[in-house]
């Protein structure tokens, strides 16, 4: 009895996705924001794919997806945090924030739309435009595994 529950659901790692869900598509990340660097939409939607490839038994298609990731950047901003004697900032940080819309065509009842945010701190003594890629880089990898935990490990 246990042995056939087990055999409706893939399960590795602590993920868990029904055993009619073979295939996956990412819509290209869009961005109304004008900061963000123009090759951050590009570079997420890429990592994003390669995330639930490597970490899934999914394989990406174009053509009719069982599930669907539709991206899309709300804000990225620089805020001051730390405020030092003279009313400037010791540090800054970066904060991103991306919709996520999660569209499952073989069971509409696990659809769902849910903003990630995540931030990374940076001296103020940093231009940004130096530390920046590096910010981005460890923002998108806590994104990633955020939105891939939601969409396969029902957190």
């Amino acid at each position: 009895m246990l042995c056939l529950h087990f055999l409706g659901c893939y399960s590795f790692k602590g993920i868990s996705i029904p055993e009619n869900v073979n295939t996956f598509f990412v819509e290209n990340t869009q961005s109304s924001v004008s900061a963000v660097p123009a090759t951050f939409p590009v570079g997420f939607t890429e990592d994003l794919k390669n995330k639930i490839r490597n970490e899934s038994r999914l394989k990406y298609t174009e053509t009719d997806p069982d599930v669907e990731f539709v991206p899309s950047i709300q804000s990225f901003q620089v805020l001051a945090i730390a405020p030092k004697p003279g009313e400037s900032a010791a540090i800054n940080r970066l904060e991103l924030n991306i919709q996520i819309e999660y569209i499952n065509h073989k069971n509409e009842k696990d659809n769902w739309k849910q903003n990630f945010r995540h931030f990374a701190d940076f001296p103020s003594s940093e231009n940004l435009l130096n530390v920046q890629d590096q910010l981005l880089k460890i923002i998108s990898e806590q994104l990633l595994e955020d939105i891939f935990n939601k969409a396969f490990t029902n957190w």
